[in-house]
């Protein structure tokens, strides 16, 4: 994706994603709990795991993500973002961050011919395996941005449920 004037703002591509979310096949119950589970001690264990054998590589062991991250590279792709509390994943509702990681971004967000070095992990991982990384990634955040994540996710829950 080209940075100019034809290409979306990053409102208007989040604006496109939760459209899209819209139309994408349940991945949890959105009027009863989240679908991360941080608390989960099991599960984030697992989640772990798979997060060292499937994205350390670019996110970081510790969730630091690439350097200058918000500027693209001379391809065009933007390098992967930090999933600490310094990044953005945690102003997203959990099941944003799952269509994200299972389907990639261009067809989470509906961005034909989006970009984006962040690989789809449909077919690669199962939907637990996916919830278990994303809910490590969650268990690893202060408990102020927990909440606050936790906040958007039950407000995102809220309206679909609408």
């Amino acid at each position: 994706m080209r940075n100019d004037s034809t290409c979306p703002s990053l409102r208007q591509r989040l604006a496109i994603l939760a459209a899209a979310l819209s139309v994408l096949p349940a991945c949890g119950n959105k009027e009863g709990p989240s679908l991360l589970r941080a608390d989960d001690a099991q599960l984030v264990a697992r989640g772990a795991a798979i997060y060292q054998a499937h994205c350390a590589a670019c996110h970081g062991a510790k969730l630091e993500g690439q350097p200058r991250w918000r500027e693209r590279d001379a391809a065009g792709r933007l390098p992967a973002p930090p999933h600490d509390a310094s990044g953005h994943t945690w102003h997203h509702p959990d099941e944003v961050l799952f269509a994200i990681t299972k389907y990639g971004v261009a067809k989470a967000s509906n961005l034909k011919g989006y970009d984006s070095a962040m690989p789809a992990y449909e077919g690669v991982l199962k939907d637990e395996e996916i919830v278990a990384v994303l809910s490590w990634i969650k268990a690893q955040w202060p408990a102020d941005i927990r909440r606050q994540q936790e906040e958007v996710d039950a407000a995102a829950r809220r309206a679909a449920a609408r």
